[in-house]
């Protein structure tokens, strides 16, 4: 779901908004109250009432209320409750600010809009809630998780039919005991050994006046830059200030989709306080098929037919991905030669995001030979009348006439390692000598 500042409402924004109202704040106040609470004088109290805290409320408390209150009237959890989400920024605008408090706890509202007509402010509610929870929109840009990657295998079956698949995976989440901050208020102290930087910077001598700044993740702190007492530390994330939870996301493959390409869950990254979360990025790893392959939006495959049938004619059976049976017949007359290649339109891989359209289906032709010896000897005259003429070869005196034999491939392989590792223990052969200086 789109948020106004171009950012998306995130599940541990939900989460809060959640238990923001289990925890059933007070409703915003229509009329002012008293102008007087507790030990406070102020001039009027209709901001305090919006917010639900009293005059004298602490800064803790007021950025309390507006917590529970944006979230709960975000207009991505509450379409219906713009206004009130714009008002209480406003509100919290002012009340945040130490010196337009006074302003208002001297003058009012009046006096607000009059000590504030000119000076630039936030250019829309959105940019307060974004500056309260991630530090402002290009802050979030520039500070965001890591994005993590998972292989998803698919079969041929499931590019050219589409599937859903679930995906089960581990993530860290914002702590909502602690909301993120690993212990009590107040508990988290900058770290006195890398003075909140994260990092320590060690001299390392390498040679004689040569040193080397060599710089590694503070101890102490483990690069967070805080420290928290062991007693106050969270319960629930032990001062990790994240927690560990298993998501189970659907995985929408559609037709046509292909080998390597990415799908992406935008936001569903590991969580850390102050840092967008990053993406989970799925890419589909293909299976090899046992009858077809995958050219482009095309689809090949290999069909193997008798002599018979490629002088003859034949009708053969294909099974298409989606279990359809598809009857093809060579023309009469017609002879398909070994390795030859024939084609059915319309009958490859759907073309994504234009699933009703689909590439061609490409066969390639294998002839099995008969076996030697086939035909008894009596038969062959018969046979070779039937067939176009062979070339005849005059044989003179003065040929040689020779006999073809089989021939293994790995037995010339052999040979060859076999006349190299010669030529290198005995040197090079005759005819072919060393050159000296």
């Amino acid at each position: 779901m789109a948020r106004g500042g171009g950012q998306s409402w995130t599940s541990a924004e939900s989460e809060a908004a959640a238990a923001a109202e289990a925890e059933q704040p007070a409703e915003m106040a229509e009329e002012t109250g008293p102008k007087e609470q507790g030990d406070k004088m102020v001039k009027e109290t209709h901001y305090y009432d919006i917010l639900g805290v009293k005059p004298s409320a602490s800064p803790e408390e007021i950025k309390k209320a507006y917590r529970r209150l944006a979230l709960k009237f975000h207009p991505d959890k509450n379409p219906d409750e713009g206004d009130k989400f714009k008002l209480i920024s406003q509100v919290y605008e002012v009340l945040s600010d130490p010196k337009k408090r006074d302003i208002y706890d001297q003058g009012g509202e009046q006096a607000i809009k009059e000590g504030t007509s000119g000076s630039p402010g936030f250019s829309s509610p959105m940019d307060i809630f974004d500056m309260f929870f991630g530090g402002g929109a290009r802050m979030a840009r520039d500070r965001r998780g890591k994005n993590v990657v998972h292989q998803l295998s698919v079969t041929l079956e499931d590019l050219y039919n589409g599937t859903t698949k679930k995906l089960s995976l581990q993530k860290n989440v914002i702590c909502e005991k602690c909301e993120g901050v690993g212990g009590k208020k107040g508990s988290v102290e900058k770290c006195l050994l890398c003075k909140g930087r994260g990092t320590q910077v060690h001299i390392q001598q390498i040679g004689p006046g040569m040193v080397q700044q060599i710089q590694t993740v503070c101890v102490e702190c483990k690069g967070q830059g805080e420290c928290i007492s062991p007693k106050d530390r969270c319960e629930s994330c032990q001062g990790a200030k994240v927690v560990h939870e298993k998501k189970v996301i659907e995985v929408h493959v559609e037709k046509g989709m292909k080998d390597g390409q990415k799908i992406l869950f935008h936001g569903e990254g590991d969580q850390e306080p102050d840092l967008e979360p990053g993406d989970v990025i799925i890419v589909l790893d293909l299976e090899e098929h046992s009858v077809f392959q995958r050219r482009g939006h095309d689809l090949l495959m290999k069909m193997i037919i008798l002599l018979s049938e490629a002088l003859c004619g034949f009708k053969k059976t294909i099974q298409t991905l989606d279990r359809r049976i598809l009857v093809i017949t060579s023309k009469s007359g017609e002879v398909v030669k070994h390795g030859d290649l024939k084609c059915v339109r319309g009958e490859g891989m759907p073309i994504y995001k234009t699933p009703l359209e689909k590439g061609t289906l490409i066969i390639q032709f294998q002839v099995a030979f008969p076996k030697n010896h086939w035909l008894v000897l009596d038969k062959l005259p018969q046979l070779e009348a039937l067939l176009p003429p062979r070339q005849k070869v005059r044989v003179s005196e003065d040929m040689e006439q020779v006999d073809l034999q089989e021939f293994s491939p790995t037995e010339h392989s052999w040979r060859q390692h076999r006349e190299a590792y010669e030529e290198d223990e005995d040197g090079p052969r005759a005819g072919v000598q060393c050159q000296t200086a």
